[in-house]
């Protein structure tokens, strides 16, 4: 099992549109990074421009949406951009937001994708750091859980089992996926956020999304999508797990392993990203043992 090197985008990069719970303008840059740098966000719209790295440590429990935290530095919403740096495998990268949260856009990570292949990658000097998963941690939430397991081709396997306690007008469905980035790019980050409409016109009186058209999510209805067409026939399933790469990334590392999400969402992929971000910690110490006692 090869080691790959670390990337960086080759150049400057933006996305904009409108938060769906705030429905204010934002812009989102994407610019090059040095050698580990990591995923770091910065609020240019704040005096002194203060920023967060995109680490589970600074991530904050919200309903619907992945949000982390580091003093003033505040971003809601995070695991489109994420999900699209981590599958395009892009290590190093400085994101400039001018806004806390971060816009709805089609309700996938596509503009994302689309962008960020545009810019380009550059290959940097530096391995990558990486978490090998070596044995199966499992983690539950009532009739949720979600499962950490080695994968022997060395090539991430990321999956969602998506099911209902009763009848609705979103069906049973599945999808799994090796995570590279022809297969993210093609399969993956066009899958957009899903709510039924029940959902919709709760959020709608609660004062929430009401500028949110159903043409930038899908909207499902008791005959299914409401003016909208699917992309794929499980394209909610895919859409969670794509939102499972996002909250995984932010272990800050490779991840070489398969991951298994039954019913889950933000929080218990969070759950995840912790216990892989303290067994990652675990590793390095155990290795950085293991090095001294070999140069003594």
């Amino acid at each position: 099992m090869f080691s790959r090197n670390q990337h960086t985008i080759a150049s400057t990069c933006a996305v904009s549109g409108r938060g769906y719970w705030s429905a204010k303008e934002v812009t989102v840059v994407m610019h090059p990074a040095p050698i580990g740098t990591g995923i770091r966000l910065v609020r240019t719209d704040l005096p002194s421009s203060p920023s967060c790295d995109a680490n589970v440590l600074n991530r904050s429990d919200a309903n619907l949406r992945t949000n982390l935290e580091s003093g003033d530095a505040k971003f809601q919403m995070v695991e489109h951009l994420m999900a699209a740096l981590y599958a395009l495998e892009i290590d190093n990268c400085i994101v400039e937001i001018d806004g806390e949260e971060l816009p709805g856009l089609d309700g996938s990570s596509k503009p994302y994708v689309d962008a960020l292949s545009h810019a380009g990658l550059i290959v940097q000097a530096e391995q990558r750091k990486r978490l090998v998963i070596q044995q199966v941690i499992t983690l539950r939430e009532g009739s949720s859980w979600i499962t950490a397991s080695p994968v022997p081709t060395g090539v991430s396997h990321f999956g969602y089992q998506l099911a209902f306690d009763c009848d609705g007008p979103i069906s049973e469905q599945s999808y799994g996926f090796s995570c590279t980035p022809i297969n993210f790019t093609r399969d993956v980050a066009p899958a957009r956020t899903f709510v039924t409409l029940e959902q919709a016109t709760a959020l709608h009186q609660r004062g929430v999304a009401r500028h949110v058209g159903y043409n930038e999510l899908l909207v499902f209805g008791d005959d299914g999508p409401v003016d909208n067409e699917l992309k794929y026939r499980n394209e909610c399933a895919r859409h969670k797990a794509l939102d499972l790469v996002g909250d995984l990334s932010l272990v800050g590392v490779e991840l070489i392993g398969k991951f298994i999400s039954h019913r889950g969402g933000h929080s218990l992929n969070g759950r995840m990203a912790k216990a892989l971000y303290e067994l990652m910690v675990q590793q390095q110490y155990r290795e950085s043992e293991l090095s001294q006692r070999r140069a003594a």
